[in-house]
């Protein structure tokens, strides 16, 4: 689970400062506040790691990747040139980590790891330059071991690795020159000639690579339902980020079983679906089966109601569609995974999206093949709605506040950039740090319309 991040100089952000998540984060804000920026974000590293493209620093996508970010100058705080693109992330270590040291036989053991990197656009030309990194194992918010791989001061076009309470042991021979990052974080493969005891070195770059590549991106927009899927049997690896894998990761995942509690009755992901289509009042029933046996095509047939015929998912309300792919990503996804939505309440009506709530809340609770599945889900949101029902959670008991994290996301004026409130949620559930106008001005909304009654009322 990723415990802390933050960004610089990125599209409205100057600075985020440092953002603590939790199992379940929720980023609300106005338009243009900067809150779909941060997911944004976290996926144009995931397509960075992902890119078989060893020599390009950033991955900024295009029409075929979950976002597309255009070109640096696009991207970079207020289109500014000369600013440097920094970003930091910590996360657990869900096994730990453990590092020997072949020489002085130390030994250090870390929960979890934090990486900074930055990025800059080279002076001549797009391309872009990393501008070093940093690694940093840590055990129970103890440092353990520090990693820098820099320019060095006074020749910016040579590198170095140092450390930090870990002695580096330099090969003996003629020194080389060290080549430059591969990507935003990664060590160059001379580093383990270079130095006879950094093995652990790809340890550090294999942990980044795993939370990022265990994180799954759902946009505000899905792709509208058909009236015929192909399944082969392959298993995907989630929904896609239009949604377009929903009914295939459906199939693919009824082997694998959900529960609440220890002992209580398994569910597979077409029931749990089932049920919260059912939650939502949004389905009575939900079946997906084979249009002809032992054949690769299969359709989707729902109840909107208790009494009334089975139809095909394209005869119904639009918002079934929509927030299907919400409902099967939040259960499919695996253990020790993040999922990033992006408006989740899209199309759904009022008492809809406060049973959404309920749906976030129990996502981040469920427990498969008896242990935690401990997936976290980050959020951005505009739904009042949605709100309101994990603030109820919280003053039930239900979820533990800790497990909660809200924001609230403000543009800010030229030159200063969005800025970042945390919601402080008691243990009953009460915001104890409303900011101004968080959904609107809803009093002046009321005063006025008092006023109005009064007065056209005095006129008959």
């Amino acid at each position: 689970m990723i415990r802390r991040l933050r960004v610089q100089n990125f599209k409205s952000w100057r600075d985020t400062g440092t953002i603590s998540l939790a199992p379940l984060t929720i980023f609300f804000g106005v338009n243009s506040s900067g809150k779909s920026s941060i997911n944004h974000l976290l996926m144009m590293l995931r397509q960075t790691v992902r890119s078989p493209d060893r020599r390009s620093v950033l991955d900024l996508g295009d029409s075929e990747t979950p976002v597309s970010l255009g070109t640096f100058r696009d991207m970079v705080f207020e289109h500014d040139l000369a600013n440097e693109l920094q970003f930091g992330l910590e996360w657990d270590l869900p096994t730990g980590m453990t590092v020997r040291d072949p020489y002085s036989r130390d030994q250090y053991v870390g929960d979890r790891i934090f990486f900074e990197g930055s990025v800059r656009q080279a002076p001549a030309g797009r391309l872009l330059q990393s501008q070093g990194f940093t690694y940093r194992l840590s055990k129970e918010e103890e440092a353990q071991i520090g990693v820098q791989f820099e320019r060095e001061p006074k020749r910016t076009d040579r590198w170095r690795i140092s450390s930090d309470n870990y002695r580096l042991v330099r090969t003996k021979g003629r020194a080389w020159e060290l080549p430059k990052p591969v990507k935003f974080y990664g060590f160059p493969n001379e580093s383990s000639i270079y130095f006879q005891n950094s093995g652990f070195l790809a340890d550090l770059e294999l942990s980044l690579e795993g939370i990022l590549e265990r994180m799954s991106y759902l946009g505000p927009l899905r792709e509208p339902p058909e009236r015929s899927y192909v399944w082969t049997g392959t298993i995907p690896e989630d929904v896609g980020w239009r949604g377009e894998n929903a009914i295939q990761a459906i199939l693919a995942g009824n082997d694998r079983r959900f529960n609440w509690k220890a002992k209580a009755r398994t569910k597979s992901l077409e029931e749990v679906v089932a049920s919260w289509l059912e939650q939502l009042q949004l389905a009575a029933s939900f079946d997906v089966a084979e249009i002809v046996p032992e054949r690769s095509e299969y359709e989707v047939r729902v109840r909107t109601g208790r009494k009334q015929s089975e139809v095909q998912l394209t005869d119904v309300g639009f918002g079934i569609s929509q927030v299907l792919p919400v409902i099967a990503q939040a259960f499919y996804a695996p253990p020790n995974s993040t999922v990033l939505m992006e408006q989740p309440e899209m199309h759904l009506h009022p008492r809809a999206q406060s049973e959404l709530g309920d749906l976030l809340v129990k996502a981040v609770l469920a427990r498969e093949d008896a242990s935690d599945r401990n997936v976290q889900l980050i959020v951005e949101s505009h739904s009042e709605h949605l709100l309101r029902r994990i603030q109820r959670r919280v003053a039930e008991g239900e979820i533990d506040s800790h497990k909660v994290a809200l924001f609230f996301c403000l543009p800010g004026r030229a030159g200063t950039g969005s800025h970042i409130v945390r919601l402080e949620l008691d243990e009953y559930g009460e915001i104890l740090n409303w900011p101004p106008e968080f959904f609107g001005d809803e009093l002046a909304d009321l005063v006025a319309l008092t006023k109005v009654g009064m007065q056209r009322r005095l006129k008959l």
